[in-house]
């Protein structure tokens, strides 16, 4: 059965950075790439960043470029998104993935999802 499990989340005020965490098993994750996406509520879910499965390439969305940095530990199948310089648009339910590759994360919902973890950021 695959789980993907966040951790990480919280309140923190504007500026400040947060790093998330999601620890995968149930699948062979060295061979899937990993993503966070978020919403909030009345909006849809919106892709955030993604991993291939050996770290190699990656991929943002615009509002968060340059800003969050996602990375994975391949040995124990965990990976991670680094939150930097938070702002109100920020704040959002964070969902870890998992997914064949960085692009069909990018472009059609994932198969396998996490429970979702919030994150608040406050001016």
């Amino acid at each position: 059965q695959v789980q993907l499990v966040e951790s990480g989340g919280g309140l923190v005020r504007t500026g400040d950075s947060l790093r998330l965490s999601c620890a995968a098993s149930g699948l062979p994750f060295r061979t899937h790439a990993l993503a966070w996406f978020r919403q909030v509520p009345g909006k849809e879910r919106e892709f955030v960043a993604a991993i291939s499965w050996n770290g190699v390439t990656t991929s943002y969305a615009d509002s968060v470029q340059g800003r969050f940095f996602i990375s994975r530990d391949r040995n124990k199948d965990t990976v991670f998104l680094q939150m930097n310089s938070l702002n109100g648009e920020d704040t959002a339910v964070y969902y870890c993935a998992a997914g064949e590759n960085v692009e069909l994360l990018t472009l059609s919902p994932p198969k396998h999802w996490g429970q979702g973890i919030q994150v608040t950021v406050s001016s």
